[in-house]
């Protein structure tokens, strides 16, 4: 169902329960072709293949704290899901606020105020779903990765729990080439890095990371370290009845086995820094850095986020021996067997350098979604 959502205060596009229509579906494909944000332009674009849409994406651009002096700037979020949409949506209606809540606090931006957002919405989603534990037990096995990403004032914020990544097209003058830097640290047991801090956070459990049909696994469940939710992996009171026993860990633990702390960078944006790519693993699953930057860079701006998503399902095509357009015919919830549910936003910095976004400047438009 879509529905108004005017957002005062700037620009405001999120991918939710509710929405004004400025996007469009086609099928399953959900697409933004080209919008206005305090910095430039950008283009989202969202693929399903779950029953439920997993994924959540959002981006705002306009003020960033609830203070007249405040910071302004362009706010980037992508909400992977897993084990259900709740999390995703819960993030995707609540980080943005905390962030502007402790902005407002500490009158300004800083990785303290993105950190202590992710905590106090990691809180909040453990309180709710303390408060539904008996009515709605599996509630406690629902998570999401969280990737967000803030342009201001000539800064470039990136915050990560999970396995979602934001890659950088970048200018090479002298070679006239546009190349792909990534920016996000990514939390995934495939990662030696990653499996030996595990080891290391918990050295008495031998089977903390495990390998199960070539892929590595927390516990033998979840490939990702770390993100919002997963409370049955967060604390033994919800690693119980009436959680089903399939959801559960068959060993008791005394310490959180996942955890919600991001990986946050703080970086200047340069005059040769073009555009951000954020997405959930489900491209990255079938695009590389460069592959992907390369099709934002010689491709037209409108319709790029739905042209990177029909590139990633060729590619997924092609891995199974199949035709584009046969695959294009499968119905979500089967759709899944083939690939994830993929959401990607690109962002060009136009106007980055610049300390745009002075209450002037700021127009009020509108917010957009559809399940």
């Amino acid at each position: 169902m879509i529905k108004p959502c005017w957002r005062p205060g700037g620009y405001g596009i999120r991918r939710g329960r509710g929405g004004d229509g400025v996007g469009r579906m086609d099928g399953l494909l959900w697409y933004k072709d080209l919008g206005r944000h305090v910095h430039g332009e950008f283009s989202m674009a969202a693929i399903q293949a779950n029953q439920l849409l997993e994924d959540q994406c959002q981006l705002e651009s306009g003020q960033l704290s609830y203070l007249d002096s405040a910071p302004y700037g362009t706010f980037v979020g992508v909400y992977d899901g897993h084990g259900g949409p709740e999390t995703s949506r819960f993030v995707n209606e609540t980080l943005l606020n905390n962030v502007k809540r402790f902005a407002s606090e500490e009158k300004g931006l800083s990785a303290n105020v993105i950190r202590k957002a992710f905590s106090a919405t990691e809180n909040s989603f453990l309180s709710l779903v303390r408060k539904q534990w008996h009515c709605v037990p599996q509630l406690a096995s629902v998570g999401s990765c969280c990737l967000a990403g803030i342009i201001s004032d000539g800064l470039l914020y990136i915050a990560n729990a999970g396995d979602s990544r934001v890659v950088l097209g970048r200018s090479e003058r002298a070679l006239g080439e546009t190349m792909a830097i990534q920016l996000s640290m990514e939390h995934n047991a495939s990662d030696e890095s990653v499996r030996q801090e595990l080891r290391v956070a918990h050295p008495h459990d031998p089977q903390i990371v495990v390998k199960k049909h070539k892929v590595w696994r927390v516990k033998g469940i979840i490939q990702v370290s770390r993100s919002i939710g997963d409370a049955y992996l967060k604390t033994a009171e919800f690693n119980r009845e009436p959680l089903l026993p399939k959801l559960r860990v068959s060993e008791p633990f005394m310490k959180p086995i996942l955890n919600a702390e991001p990986s946050i960078s703080v970086q200047k944006v340069c005059p040769d820094d073009l555009f951000l790519i954020f997405a959930s693993d489900g491209l990255w699953e079938h695009l590389s850095n460069q592959d992907a930057v390369d099709i934002v860079q010689h491709y037209p701006r409108r319709g790029i986020g739905k042209r990177l998503v029909k590139a990633a399902l060729r590619e997924a095509a092609k891995k199974r021996e199949m035709r584009y357009s046969d695959l294009k015919k499968i119905d979500r919830g089967v759709r899944r067997h083939f690939h994830d549910d993929i959401t990607v936003v690109v962002v060009y910095l136009d106007q980055a350098m610049k300390t745009s976004g002075s209450p002037a400047s700021i127009k009020c438009s509108q917010g957009l979604g559809a399940t």
